[in-house]
């Protein structure tokens, strides 16, 4: 047996392993064995068909799995002993020659096998990363003082309707009627939305319903009918208005306060500004952790000036993902990619230099914050802890969904890491020059 190697530069290498027919032969022998005490064959009890009809039978397979034995333990020697840090995994060279599985014969492979490079750059106060502050502004405390109320508000009757408001009415043609109908305004197709706008108690107008609500689930919601029966109703409904709705927000007083913040937290319009203010300034610093995240990983990965064998990872990419993406559309997606591969040796390194860990309770406390996030975005605010954990504990099962968090978890504990030993740059900005930003 013999092992060779070329290495064109400092990343990638091609070996060459000789195996000859005296390398496998005793392994084959005992391959065959086990096949032969194995076989099932008509005609022979178990164990005592002759080893050429095993041969004829198996032969080509223990072949294969002798001879790949020996392949593997040579390259993962060869690994090991050059202290190899490999990209993905060895891949058969491009010139690799034509094979003849027959016993007897001996068998050259070729690999080519890349490796990442070895990072080593300093972190420390040398280092200056800007910290956004963004500035408060009258409009932002005006506007996000109308929305907490908007949200606490609840809907009043109405004198006719606007755009943002609710028309009830009774709807009826020669086919077909529905009493009591709730219509929001603004959800009606803009080119009908007029005849809608403006309109009082006890008046009528008549409109085409599949114009005005396109959607099918909707207008069947509507017209309280199942959707497969659509088709057979006329459009053209008289529509009778009962009365108009309109959304009023919420009085600034005590009532909405209570019901903001819990009882007796805030009974001033003081401390509602300053409540407005602590809100204004927590979406701000959430965007400014996200700005200074995104920062920190351009600014180390231009510091790690990390060069990687891109030739053969695009190779490793269309090999690995098993015909799924075309050489064409690796190379398309491959610069993404490749930022997110080299910022991950970074983070590792990060990690690995002030010994961070994550452990399985902060991706499951990961998993809890998305849970809680999610039922917010339905409305579902203030669900029970033990339905949150048991939904938390239900993506953690889903191995895509573990390692995603996972790797969140890491980049908020490097990123936060940094944040500790290099020189923050705090920098006052308004709210439109941080969206401005690049």
């Amino acid at each position: 047996m013999k092992v060779s190697k070329k290495q064109p530069d400092a990343l990638n290498y091609q070996i060459t392993v000789e195996i000859a027919a005296a390398d496998y032969e005793e392994s084959l022998r005992k391959r065959l064995n086990e096949y032969k005490r194995k076989a099932d064959i008509k005609g022979f009890r178990r164990g005592m068909a002759p080893i050429g009809m095993i041969k004829r039978f198996y032969g080509e397979q223990a072949l294969y799995e002798s001879v790949n034995a020996i392949l593997s333990e040579q390259l993962d020697k060869f690994i090991d002993d050059n202290k190899i840090r490999v990209v993905g995994e060895p891949l058969p060279s491009e010139d690799q020659p034509q094979l003849s599985w027959t016993e007897g014969s001996d068998f050259t492979f070729k690999f080519d096998i890349a490796q990442t490079p070895e990072l080593n750059f300093t972190i420390g106060k040398d280092d200056k990363i800007v910290y956004y502050d963004i500035n408060v502004t009258a409009d932002q405390k005006k506007a996000t003082r109308e929305q907490m109320l908007q949200q606490y508000g609840s809907l009043q009757e109405g004198k006719k309707a606007g755009e943002e408001d609710y028309i009830i009415a009774d709807i009826a043609n020669e086919g077909h009627k529905a009493e009591g109908v709730y219509v929001s305004v603004k959800q009606v197709a803009e080119e009908a939305r007029g005849a809608f706008i403006g309109k009082k108690a006890g008046e009528k107008f008549t409109i085409d319903v599949n114009a005005a609500f396109p959607n099918e689930t909707d207008r069947a919601a509507m017209l309280k009918v199942d959707k497969a029966q659509l088709a057979n109703l006329d459009p053209m409904f008289e529509f009778t208005v009962v009365n108009v709705k309109t959304f009023v927000a919420a009085e600034a007083n005590q009532e909405t306060w209570d019901k903001m913040f819990g009882e007796g937290k805030v009974t001033t319009e003081e401390q509602f500004e300053e409540k407005i203010v602590e809100r204004i300034k927590a979406g701000h610093e959430q965007d400014a952790n996200y700005r200074f995240g995104a920062d920190v990983r351009k600014y180390f990965l231009d510091k790690a000036a990390i060069e990687l064998p891109e030739a053969f990872l695009k190779r490793w990419l269309i090999s690995v993902n098993e015909g799924k993406f075309t050489a064409e559309q690796v190379e398309k997606e491959f610069p993404g990619f490749l930022e997110d591969f080299k910022w991950q040796m970074v983070r590792g390194y990060i990690m690995k230099k002030f010994d961070l860990k994550v452990s399985r309770e902060d991706i499951l406390n990961a998993a809890r914050s998305f849970v809680t996030y999610q039922y917010a975005m339905y409305g579902m605010a203030g669900m029970p802890q033990n339905l949150i954990d048991s939904a938390a504990e239900n993506m953690l099962q889903d191995k895509t969904q573990y390692n995603r968090l996972e790797e969140q978890c890491e980049d908020n504990a490097a990123i936060a890491r940094v944040r500790e030993e290099v020189t923050l740059q705090n920098k006052k900005i308004s709210l439109d020059k941080f969206k401005e930003l690049k």
